[in-house]
């Protein structure tokens, strides 16, 4: 194991077995190079990786601390690695996807408002008026986006966002089957609709899984590639 793996890993035990906790400022450079057994590089640039995963907060002129690790926020930060899969590896994650869509939109049914069903159906009636590729890549997320702030889990809502944030780059709707691609979505958005206004689970899971797998589907066929 190398310096800075070693730094990482002294770091982590330090948080996880709350040495260090939520809020606490990380102890002087020279007392954790002590401890940990390692040189000041080495120890910056292992503060540095967890600060991008967002487990360490630096604050210019105060010193590093830790955060408050809240599972949202550094679920987050897998956004820095799976913004770099290839579509391969990103149709791998559709099962997964499907998986917690279903969920979400399950929550969702037993806790949705007459006003939010009558936003989401407004939502869905701009969804289905327009064909310009961005606008509906938009109004899609914000419709799937709306589903799962309604599950009421933040930590589901962010990964469910960053699962579906690198599928976004991938186009389907610029493709020849784009009409009918489109149909399929609109009546897929629908039947969403129509499990969480029933206040069903069963049928809003069901709905939101066929309409996941439907879009993996139109993605192995095609096959698009990536736009940013």
């Amino acid at each position: 194991m190398g310096a800075m793996e070693t730094a990482l890993h002294g770091l982590r035990a330090l948080i996880a077995d709350g040495d260090l906790r939520p809020g606490d400022r990380l102890p002087s450079e020279g007392e954790l190079c002590e401890r940990l057994g390692v040189s000041r590089g080495p120890l910056r640039e292992a503060i540095r990786t967890l600060a991008a995963l967002g487990v360490i907060d630096t604050r210019h002129g105060s010193g590093s601390y830790v955060s408050e690790l809240h599972a949202a926020d550094l679920i987050k930060g897998l956004g820095l690695t799976v913004g770099l899969l290839p579509l391969d590896s990103i149709i791998e994650l559709y099962e997964l996807r499907r998986a917690l869509e279903a969920h979400a939109a399950s929550l969702a049914a037993a806790r949705v408002d007459v006003e939010t069903i009558e936003r989401l159906d407004a939502l869905l009636d701009r969804l289905e008026a327009v064909t310009d590729d961005e606008a509906l890549s938009e109004l899609d997320h914000e419709f799937h986006s709306a589903i799962a702030d309604i599950a009421g889990n933040d930590a589901l809502a962010m990964l469910l966002d960053v699962l579906r944030a690198r599928s976004r780059a991938y186009r389907i709707f610029t493709t020849d089957d784009a009409a009918q691609i489109k149909l399929l979505s609109d009546a897929g958005h629908r039947s969403i609709l129509r499990g969480l206004e029933a206040r069903d689970p069963v049928a809003a899971s069901a709905a939101a899984a066929g309409h996941v797998a439907q879009t993996e589907f139109w993605l192995r066929k095609h096959q698009p590639p990536t736009q940013r």
